[in-house]
C-alpha cells in the first residue's frame, strides 16, 4: 500500500533522502541524481512533498556539465544535503541512485546578501564507468577540466545574483571527511 504524502496524495516513489549514504562492503558512496548531465533544467528534491521539482531553467548555451546530485542523509553548511558532481559517460535521470567512488572535492564559498558560507562540491566517479575508471583522485582529472567545472559553478551562482568562488581542490580523503561531518540521523 502506498503511503500518503503531506499533500494528501498517495506517494508512488520511495523517499531518496532515506537511503543509507554508504555501502559497508565496498565503501562506495550512494548519490541521488537531481539534475542530469547536459540538462538546462535544474531539479531539486522537495522532501516535504517527496517529489522532484523544477528549481530553475538555465539560459540557452548553459547546461550542467555532469550529473549533479546529493548524498542522502547528509547536511552541508548551506543547510542542503552535500552536493555531488558525478563523472560518467551518459546522463542518468532525476531520482536515480548511483554507487560512486570519491575522488575529491572542489571547495567553494558562496556569498549571498553579504553573508559568506561554504558550498563545496564533492567529485565522484560512478562505479560502473569505463571512461573514468582510471581516475582515483582529483589529481588524475585534467586540470583544465577541474577549472571548467569550477567556472560552471561561478557562472551558475551569478545567474541568481550570488557570488561563488573556488577556494581549492582537495582529494578523496577530504571529500570523505566532508560527507562524514554532514551525516544526519535518518
Amino acid at each position: 500500500m502506498a503511503k500518503k504524502t503531506n499533500n494528501g496524495q498517495k506517494g508512488a516513489l520511495a523517499d531518496p533522502t532515506k537511503v543509507k549514504p554508504f555501502r559497508k562492503k565496498d565503501d562506495l558512496v550512494r548519490v541521488i541524481v537531481e539534475t542530469p548531465k547536459g540538462c538546462r533544467n535544474k531539479y531539486a528534491f522537495d522532501p516535504v512533498n517527496e517529489i522532484f521539482t523544477l528549481k530553475r531553467v538555465l539560459p540557452a548555451g548553459m547546461a550542467f556539465p555532469y550529473d549533479f546530485g546529493f548524498v542522502p542523509q547528509t547536511r552541508a553548511d548551506d543547510g542542503d544535503p552535500v552536493d555531488v558532481l558525478i563523472l560518467m559517460e551518459e546522463p542518468a535521470f532525476p531520482g536515480c541512485m548511483l554507487r560512486c567512488r570519491l575522488v575529491g572535492v572542489i571547495e567553494g564559498e558562496q556569498e549571498e546578501d553579504g553573508k559568506k558560507q561554504r558550498n563545496d562540491r564533492i567529485l565522484v566517479i560512478e562505479s560502473g564507468s569505463h571512461m573514468y575508471a582510471q581516475i582515483n583522485t582529483v589529481d588524475d582529472i585534467p586540470q583544465k577540466l577541474v577549472e571548467e567545472i569550477g567556472d560552471f559553478f561561478v557562472n551558475y551562482h551569478k545567474l541568481e545574483g550570488h557570488k561563488f568562488r573556488v577556494l581549492g581542490v582537495k582529494g578523496p580523503d577530504q571529500a570523505r571527511r566532508l560527507i562524514d561531518s554532514g551525516l544526519v540521523a535518518a
